[in-house]
């Protein structure tokens, strides 16, 4: 969907930004496999320390509403706002086909989420950088779904669960990788196998 593609096409902005621009992933995968070459294979780190709070959100983007709002109104339609709250429209659920037009039945997803971002470098940044992270909208980072599907992922990887509909795949592994990728993250072996076997089933 558009919202999407404008999702994925990547900005310069960010507090660890990479050494070059990246380019916007191919429809075949190939821009995504690359960068996942590029990620550092390491094992997953301890959660000592972890707590949400850690990685600061939602900012505040206007009265009465925050980056939440913002995502609502990007990835849906027939918005409907209070002030600039979100407080109706439409929204598909990518990840398991679900519709929904009450926004109280949405949640926005952290696409690598919180815990396995500290898991993977993000304890080593301070609150702000981890801030930063928690509310990029400039990378496919955050992305507008069912809450049941949200809560089903949790804080687990690729190779722990993938989203039930399965023509999203090819999609959320790419942004799984171009965010890693901006944020410099790791990635575990087992982890980097179910990307690579995402990415092959582009087309």
């Amino acid at each position: 969907m558009a919202a999407l593609a404008a999702a994925l096409a990547l900005g310069a902005s960010g507090c660890m930004p990479v050494d070059e621009p990246e380019a916007a992933p191919s429809s075949t995968g190939g821009n995504a496999m690359q960068m996942l070459g590029q990620l550092t294979v390491a094992s997953a780190g301890s959660m000592k320390g972890y707590s949400r709070a850690r990685f600061p959100h939602w900012r505040d983007t206007g009265t009465n509403c925050d980056v939440r709002d913002s995502v609502l109104k990007r990835d849906g339609e027939n918005i409907k706002l209070s002030g600039c709250n979100v407080v109706g429209g439409r929204w598909q659920s990518v990840y398991d086909g679900r519709t929904f037009t009450d926004p109280s039945d949405v949640d926005i997803d952290h696409v690598v989420p919180l815990a396995n971002a500290w898991r993977s470098g993000a304890d080593e940044w301070n609150d702000t950088q981890r801030g930063d992270f928690a509310n990029d909208t400039t990378r496919p980072q955050l992305i507008a779904v069912s809450a049941s599907s949200n809560r089903s992922k949790g804080d687990q990887d690729p190779s722990q669960w993938k989203p039930a509909n399965q023509s999203y795949w090819c999609q959320y592994a790419q942004a799984w990788v171009i965010v890693k990728h901006h944020w410099r993250l790791t990635v575990t072996s087992a982890e980097k196998t179910a990307l690579t076997d995402m990415l092959e089933g582009c087309a």
